[in-house]
């Protein structure tokens, strides 16, 4: 059980300044040796609830602590060191190799990882990613999750030792230490939400090595930069207000190191700040490989500023150029925050901004309340299928937000696939922020479930049962590749969502048709159609329900080869597949056969469905074998029919075992693409 101390940090101050905050707060402590109540902060974190109406305090004794650091979900949480230089938080790995063990999300790819946990405060910390200090030079990897299986990391490329996701706001950062040798050292990431606050740190890295993403205030800071394209950087396009700003602010590096750059909107205030004589002749400037400041102009700014050497040209004062003209003393942490967070006591408040009424969706709303907090959605609570048209009672909202760490998300029957195409959509029309971040999220979650080799199983991350297999059954991961080709090729609304998901999205997609090519069954040597499960590992078809047996799909495969001809210049490969898919589904094609329903009181469901003989019509099985192409029809005790008639009534009515789902490929669309190939 853990302990919680009641202490009095007498060398704790408050947010910035005056009276000790944390008197009196909940603590746990960490210490190496055993004497507190944890020996890893990981665990102390763990150990916390997600909320809390006031600070908790994990204090950390001091020690190097090799180990990556996650707080996700929590709120009102101190990480407290013993001493700035004593407590050490270190690991070693690069941003890129991280991905390729599947973290595309960039979740987990730093030292110190922050994802929803708002009011968080960071003191008397050193953190470290050392992999550009200890590497060697650039060195190749085996990278599955990358589409030529291996990737060059560099030693100069992304390590980052702080990095925070959305929902991670009102962060503060006292006494600090972050180093690294590559770029994005600290990457407070929240373009329309983060409001951060630095005093007192010290911050090492390559390029971007300070890059943060909506309104950020740092005083008193040392900056060192170990690269010749810029040490700072800002993304202040969602809003036109947000700005980073320096106060002074002490900066050194490497010779002819530029001070700053920015890809997207961004607004730049360096107030009292000094230079080395070594820093290039470089003002901050627009990195061309971004969009730049097409709505809102340059927005650089300085004042009193100071270079050894002598200033340059560039270095004048200019504020009053700036929206308002503002002068150095109104320039405080709360007049960077604009009112959304009133920071240092002994500044003016400033009046919060107004809020604009959003509107709403009522079924996106729904859609927000069943959202699991591992991003994606359920199909159905228990036996209860999700139905996002029916109200809810405030009981019923309450008990679904209970339920969000549900061990229940899944991409079956189109789950978390139309909740993220819905909430696209909605966003579009209604504005609503909320609903752009919900459908990241199950973004995100999509990018997370998927398997090296390119698979989705069918539940994530419940592996229980048959839910581990690659599953196309019921088209699932073909929705979920669906959706991950929208984003990554920019179709219709998903030009909205967080544009750094567009490039994993892409890779995903080319994992996931590697998986599709491999996974296409060769019978006598010939390709022909797809299981509706496989494998994870040997990519084999495999048995999902008792009347799932391994076999070829009559159902599955169309989605397959409808989604493997929305490809764009499809390579030799895909064509080939494709052209065997369909040669197949005309192949095992039951002519002169329908289906029908009939009503039939000696059933014990009252009625009954047959496979009739009728001129004209073409049905297909759902399911044929493997290496004889028959129709086979199994009932729950999983033995093979070859007759409809032969399996329980209850099977038969309730159950799709034939159907006409390959007619529409075969007459008009596959026709149609050969056109459009040019064959």
């Amino acid at each position: 059980m853990t302990r919680f101390f009641t202490v009095l940090l007498l060398l704790v101050t408050g947010v910035i300044g005056g009276r000790n905050s944390f008197a009196n707060a909940p603590t746990v402590r960490v210490a190496q040796d055993g004497s507190g109540d944890f020996r890893t902060i990981q665990a102390a974190l763990n150990s916390l609830s997600a909320h809390a109406d006031q600070q908790r305090v994990v204090y950390i004794k001091n020690g190097t602590y090799p180990e990556k650091v996650y707080l996700d979900g929590k709120d009102h949480v101190t990480l407290l060191g013993q001493s700035e230089k004593g407590v050490v938080i270190t690991i070693s790995q690069a941003r890129d190799a991280a991905r390729c063990e599947g973290n595309l999300d960039d979740w987990g790819v730093a030292t110190l990882n922050l994802r929803n946990a708002p009011n968080v405060t960071l003191e008397k910390l050193t953190v470290v990613n050392s992999y550009g200090f200890n590497a060697a030079g650039d060195v190749t990897i085996n990278c599955p999750a990358d589409a030529s299986g291996q990737k060059i990391i560099g030693k100069t490329g992304h390590q980052m030792a702080l990095r925070t996701f959305p929902g991670t706001t009102r962060l503060v950062v006292k006494n600090c230490t972050f180093r690294a040798l590559g770029g994005d050292t600290v990457s407070p990431w929240d373009v329309e939400a983060g409001l951060y606050y630095f005093k007192d740190c010290t911050l090492e890295g390559g390029v971007d090595f300070y890059c943060p993403r909506g309104w950020a205030y740092a005083e008193n800071c040392r900056f060192i930069c170990h690269n010749m394209s810029a040490a700072i950087w800002h993304d202040g396009s969602a809003n036109k207000d947000s700005k980073t700003v320096l106060v002074n602010c002490r900066f050194e590096g490497d010779d002819n190191f530029k001070l700053g750059r920015f890809h997207r909107e961004a607004q730049f205030y360096l107030l009292s700040c000094r230079f080395p004589k070594n820093m290039a002749d470089a003002d901050i400037y627009w990195a061309e490989s971004g969009p730049g400041a097409k709505q809102w102009g340059r927005r650089v700014y300085y004042a009193n500023a100071r270079r050894r050497g002598g200033n340059y040209a560039w270095m004048a004062d200019n504020l009053a150029s700036a929206e308002g003209s503002p002068t150095v003393k109104q320039i405080t942490p709360n007049w960077t925050f604009g009112g959304r967070w009133n920071v240092d006591p002994k500044a003016p408040a400033l009046p919060a901004p107004p809020v604009v009424a959003v509107e709403k969706d009522s079924m996106a709303e729904r859609m927000l309340l069943y959202q699991r907090s591992v991003g994606g959605w359920p199909k159905a609570v228990g036996e209860v299928k999700v139905k996002y048209d029916h109200p809810m009672t405030a009981a019923q909202k309450a008990a679904t937000l209970d339920d969000k760490g549900r061990n229940d998300a899944t991409i079956d029957n189109n789950a978390t696939s139309r909740e993220i195409r819905y909430l696209v959509e909605a966003a579009k029309r209604t504005g609503n922020l909320a609903y752009r971040r919900a459908a990241e999220n199950g973004i995100r979650y999509l990018l997370k479930m998927q398997y090296a080799n390119g698979g989705f199983p069918q539940f994530y991350p419940d592996h229980s049962n048959y839910r581990h297999q690659i599953t196309y059954n019921d088209n699932a991961m073909i929705q979920a590749m669906q959706v991950l080709r929208d984003l990554a090729e920019q179709r219709g609304n998903y030009t909205l969502l967080d544009q750094g998901l567009v490039e994993p999205a892409r890779k995903a997609v080319a994992r996931g048709i590697d998986c599709i090519l491999k996974t296409q069954y060769v019978q006598h040597g010939q390709l022909t159609a797809w299981a509706a499960q496989y494998d994870e590992k040997t990519l084999q078809p495999a048995k999902a329900r008792a009347f799932e047996l391994a076999s070829l799909s009559g159902d599955e495969t169309v989605a397959i080869v409808e989604f493997l001809m929305d490809i764009k210049n499809p390579s030799p490969e895909i064509k080939k597949s494709i052209e065997a898919a369909v040669a197949w589904l005309d192949k095992v094609k039951l002519e002169g056969y329908a289906m029908r329903d009939v009503t039939d009181p000696k059933q014990p469901s009252g009625r009954d469905r047959l496979i009739v003989p009728e001129a004209g019509s073409t049905i297909w099985a759902r399911f044929y074998e493997l290496n004889t192409n028959r129709p086979i029809y199994v009932g729950r005790d999983s033995k093979v029919h070859y007759s409809l008639a032969e399996i329980e009534n209850e099977r038969r009515v309730g159950y799709s075992y034939v159907g006409t789902w390959p007619a529409k490929l075969l007459n008009r669309e596959y026709p149609k693409w050969k056109k459009q190939q040019g064959t």
